[in-house]
């Protein structure tokens, strides 16, 4: 049971309308005090109706097998090493009797290269995805599948699990020779998650895209999405959609699915490979390391984004490819290639029916235009003059062509670095719309930068935030998120669209961790941090109304820790390790000739003594940490000569070392070698100080000098100063935004309290004549709380307050989100 508590303001009276509790009162012990005062009179940023959307990308199996409905994995036959070492033809799929999955002249279609054979008397069964087909009892399911028989055939189509049968089978006359698609529909009979389906053949025939639909999609729309997890998606009420990627994008060759490539399987994401009729869209490897069907393509990202009423926002390949692969690529003819592709995208998003690519859109369904105003080009490019070079050409093209449309850049992949100052730069002497800004932190980081965009520039590009997550799932990375967003919500003017990022994962198939909506093949449940994004999306407001907080009361004491050495993915050897109080005295000194009885080896990896060295052994381990020294130490100088032996990355350096979860490190040679940047990790979350280009030589000794002097670090390479920091943001835990909704003319405060202590809260309105009832919704739980499958520990409370008034007294709950509606009169 999680540690819920309650507290309201003095004399108020809540009514919880969704418990049906009355709070305790609020313990001295428990609380500390605030004031937040709001100025009515005062105009803020005005805030867009899509402040806030959604990002899609196939990662985690969010597409096939997740938000896609389609039961039948590896439907086409199409799975191959390209996309997964252990993948082949018929993964997914057992046989009994003789099939062989076939390439040759009579395929399907030209772009749907693979097909079965399968010979008389046999049959072939399909496990689905997770624990199998799901179905349930009473729902219709259709099947469909393409074939031909020379001789004409009988298929035997059924539905069963280990139990029995799952629904009558059924039986499909294949008459002609050449390819068909024939359908039946199955009624299930029981409810399982362990559904298998089995099509056989009397006589020899070819098959090809055998499906299995829940005829119940979203909007009951044919080649449809998976209900529940729409309808999550949905339920956001969110202003956009990003898609398709992402790393999807930037990955990967920049060449077509054609003859001329050798069917390049390992592709970025191309949009129009993904249009068109199933049976003939092409198929692609995934950068996260399985299949991508393409069943769910652009015209169903459109329809989705049109069906939950949100702008449409694609991302189409810069040809600079990014996501640890960064290379650019050089072709003048690729390029005006895909820069053509571009302009025939918004034409087949905009254009007339009667227009080459509208005509495409309207034989499928839409003769209406999908009102595309917003284009993002590249994502996350580590080479920012590279990537900026060609962007130019994509947006003068557009622009050209399309004037209206509001072409998007990026800064990178970091929150800070050189290639984020580079990418600004470039973006602002561009002036470009919009910059697209992505960052994964610890939860410390985002308390501690609510006020990152009060210092943007207001006549600067705008910024998308296009991917955010705080490292985890737990209700304190979504209060620390929440924290955030209020600072996003006051810089409206600079922040026009954010996105949480990524939005879904199949908890079978995780490759990134977190993820706002987790499911498997028979449920979905929503995330704290979904609980804290929907909150948000659904009381957005229209204006900013200017507020101030009082802060809460903190001493920044030095930087405290022991010492460490780690490795990542690389064997190194560490020697001469000398740790200096600031007034001289040795705290620590070690050259490795009495063994390493000083060190306590905390982490991954093989650490031995070998030739007076302390060489970590294991190429392949991660976060290898051994660690030295007193957690009180503070004011010190940390030397070491270190040297890489072999593999992928550096060395890593730490000091202020507290315990596994809590340290900061020098990481020398990270990200595949090229970057080295500071890190610090905060109950195992990590963010980054400090970054710069630079690579590791193996084999040679490097020497490294870390000065720690209060919360400033300096950081000596082979005597040269690295660069240094100061670590001195508070982490504020009380934050606070209010805003406008002109059409119920409510203020909305929104206040996050992201600590273990109540918030006994001075609320002035500054004059505003207001109704003396509030409507409340509340988040609030343990702070280590986690929706599960089985469990919602983190859910909204709604309840109304019976005390606003001018001025008014307010506890907000230890570790909670609230929002209070207040009409005014």
């Amino acid at each position: 049971m999680s540690r819920t508590r309650w507290r309201l303001g003095l004399g108020a009276t809540a009514f919880l309308v969704a418990a049906g509790l009355v709070p305790d009162p609020a313990h001295a012990e428990d609380v500390t005090d605030y004031a937040i005062t709001v100025d009515p009179a005062a105009k803020g940023p005005r805030i867009d109706d899509t402040m806030y959307g959604v990002f899609f990308e196939d990662i985690n199996r969010a597409a096939d097998g997740g938000l896609y409905a389609e039961l039948v994995q590896n439907r086409s036959f199409e799975y191959s090493t390209a996309d997964n070492s252990s993948y082949t033809p018929l993964t997914s799929w057992t046989v009994e009797g003789t099939a062989q999955v076939v390439n040759d002249d009579g395929r399907l279609a030209e772009r749907n290269r693979a097909y079965l054979s399968l010979a008389a008397g046999s049959s072939v069964t399909n496990a689905g995805y997770n624990t199998g087909i799901h179905v349930d009892a009473g729902k219709k399911y259709d099947f469909s599948v393409w074939a031909r028989a020379a001789a004409g055939s009988t298929l035997s189509v059924s539905l069963q699990d280990a139990d029995g049968t799952l629904a009558t089978a059924r039986e499909v006359a294949v008459t002609k020779s050449g390819w068909a698609r024939y359908q039946v529909t199955f009624t299930a009979t029981r409810t399982s998650s362990a559904g298998r389906l089995t099509v056989g053949s009397s006589a020899a025939a070819a098959l090809d895209m055998v499906s299995l639909f829940p005829r119940d999609t979203y909007r009951g729309e044919p080649n449809g999405l998976r209900k529940d997890l729409a309808e999550k998606v949905a339920a956001l009420h969110p202003g956009f959609v990003r898609f398709p990627g992402g790393c999807l994008v930037n990955t990967g060759s920049m060449d077509d699915y054609s003859e001329a490539s050798g069917w390049q399987r390992k592709r970025s994401y191309q949009w129009k490979d993904t249009i068109g009729p199933v049976e003939q869209r092409a198929t692609n490897a995934n950068f996260w390391g399985y299949n991508q069907s393409y069943g769910l393509g652009y015209y169903e990202y459109f329809r989705l984004s049109e069906d939950i009423g949100a702008m449409p926002l694609p991302v189409v390949p810069a040809l600079v490819t990014g996501c640890g692969q960064n290379k650019a690529v050089v072709d003048e003819a690729l390029l005006k290639r895909h820069i053509q592709d571009t302009l025939d995208l918004i034409e087949f998003a905009n254009g007339p029916a009667s227009s080459t690519w509208g005509r495409k859109r309207a034989q499928m369904g839409h003769p209406k235009p999908f009102h595309l105003t917003h284009i993002e080009v590249g994502n996350e490019e580590n080479l920012p003059e590279e990537f900026f070079a060609r962007f130019k050409e994509f947006r003068a093209a557009i622009q050209a062509k399309y004037p209206d449309i509001q072409v998007i850049s990026n800064s990178g992949p970091d929150d800070s670095g050189t290639t984020f100052d580079t990418a600004w730069q470039l973006n602002k002497d561009a002036k470009v719309d919009m910059v697209d800004e992505h960052y994964y932190n610890s939860p410390q980081w985002f308390l501690q930068n609510n006020d990152r965009y009060d210092s943007y520039d207001r006549n600067g590009p705008k910024v998308f935030l296009g991917e955010y997550a705080s490292q985890g799932n737990t209700f304190k990375n979504g209060l620390t998120e929440a924290a955030f967003m209020t600072g996003l919500e006051r810089n409206a003017d600079v922040v026009k669209l954010a996105s949480y990022a990524p939005l879904f994962a199949n908890e079978d198939y995780v490759q990134w961790r977190p993820d706002l909506i987790w499911f498997n093949n028979h449920a979905s449940w929503n995330s704290a941090n979904y609980e804290v994004q929907k909150l948000f999306m659904n009381n957005v407001g229209d204006r900013v109304v200017p507020s101030t907080a009082t802060g809460t009361p903190s001493l920044l004491a030095p930087i405290t820790g022991a010492v460490g050495l780690s490795t990542w993915a690389t064997t190194a050897a560490y020697d001469d390790v000398k740790v200096t109080a600031a007034d001289g005295r040795a705290l620590l000194t070690d050259d490795f000739s009495s063994g390493a009885s000083q060190w306590t080896h905390t982490g991954g990896g093989s650490w031995s003594v070998q030739d007076g060295q302390y060489v970590q052994s294991d190429v392949n381990a991660e976060n290898t940490m051994a660690s030295a020294g007193d957690p009180s130490w503070h004011d010190y100088d940390l030397k070491v000569k270190a040297t890489k032996k072999a593999g992928k990355e550096g060395f890593l350096v730490a000091f202020g070392v507290k315990d596994t979860g809590n340290y900061y490190w020098w990481n020398i040679g990270g990200w595949n070698n090229t970057q080295s940047a500071v890190e610090q990790a905060v109950d195992g979350g990590k963010s980054t100080l400090i970054s710069k280009a630079g690579s590791v030589e193996t084999g040679r000794a490097y020497d490294i000098d870390v000065k720690v002097r209060g919360r400033q670090v300096t950081l000596y390479l082979d005597g040269q100063e690295w660069g240094s920091f100061t670590d001195d943001k508070p982490a504020e835990p009380f934050r606070q935004v209010v805003t406008r909704d002109l059409k119920t003319g409510e203020l909305i405060v929104k206040v996050v309290n992201a600590q273990d202590s109540a918030a006994r809260t001075a609320v002035d309105l500054g004059g505003a004549k207001v109704a003396s009832r509030a409507r409340v919704t509340t988040l609030t739980a343990a702070p280590d709380a986690v929706n599960s499958e089985t469990s919602t520990a983190v859910a909204p409370v709604r309840s109304t307050f019976d005390g606003v008034a001018g001025k008014f007294s307010y506890t907000f709950p230890a570790n909670s989100v609230t929002f209070l509606r207040i009409r005014q009169r």
